[in-house]
């Protein structure tokens, strides 16, 4: 069993707990963080979905929903290392935006990591492969209907900075303004 913190409206905690898999209340909402990692060589990691979870086969980026007492950062480093094997300090997770959609508050990150796939690091029943994909290659996945739907279109609403940060080339990769 998986306990998931409740949050009002104002993205405040209630101090009440959410069994996973169960209906939010009226007024509860839960939290959701996800990242894309870039490498430098302009290219965004992609996993695939393990069979047996919702959207099956299907590509995505890392993330999930945050734990019972786990902050945004917390979650989103934990979910990265889970899903890839990735390690990373929360200074180096850079938050591109958050939104309110129905019953979840989303926080989505980016990171700058250089990682081979021979060091991708695949959860059994969350992920069964990955790859480093070039913005071309996103949006024929995407058009093919293989990246799960959800994460195309947050992909396409965060692409213009997913674009501008993975063309930095002066060392300095803060999201712009």
């Amino acid at each position: 069993m998986e306990w998931n913190d409740i949050y009002d409206s104002q993205r405040r905690l209630t101090g009440r707990r959410h069994l996973r898999g169960t209906a939010w209340g009226p007024g509860e909402y839960g939290l959701v963080v996800c990242v894309w990692v870039l490498n430098s060589k302009g290219k965004i990691l992609l996993t695939q979905r393990a069979m047996e979870k919702s959207f099956p086969g299907t590509w995505e980026n890392s993330g999930g929903a945050a734990k019972a007492g786990e902050d945004s950062l917390t979650a989103i480093q934990r979910e990265l290392f889970e899903e890839t094997g990735i390690r990373a300090t929360k200074e180096e997770f850079h938050l591109l935006r958050s939104v309110m959609e129905h019953d979840t508050f989303f926080d989505h990150y980016w990171i700058r990591k250089d990682v081979p796939l021979r060091k991708i690091v695949l959860l059994p029943g969350e992920t069964i492969d990955a790859q480093w994909a070039t913005f071309d290659r996103v949006h024929a996945l995407i058009r093919r209907g293989k990246i799960c739907r959800i994460i195309a279109r947050q992909f396409l609403q965060e692409e213009p900075v997913l674009r501008q940060l993975s063309s930095s080339s002066d060392g300095n990769f803060s999201a712009p303004a």
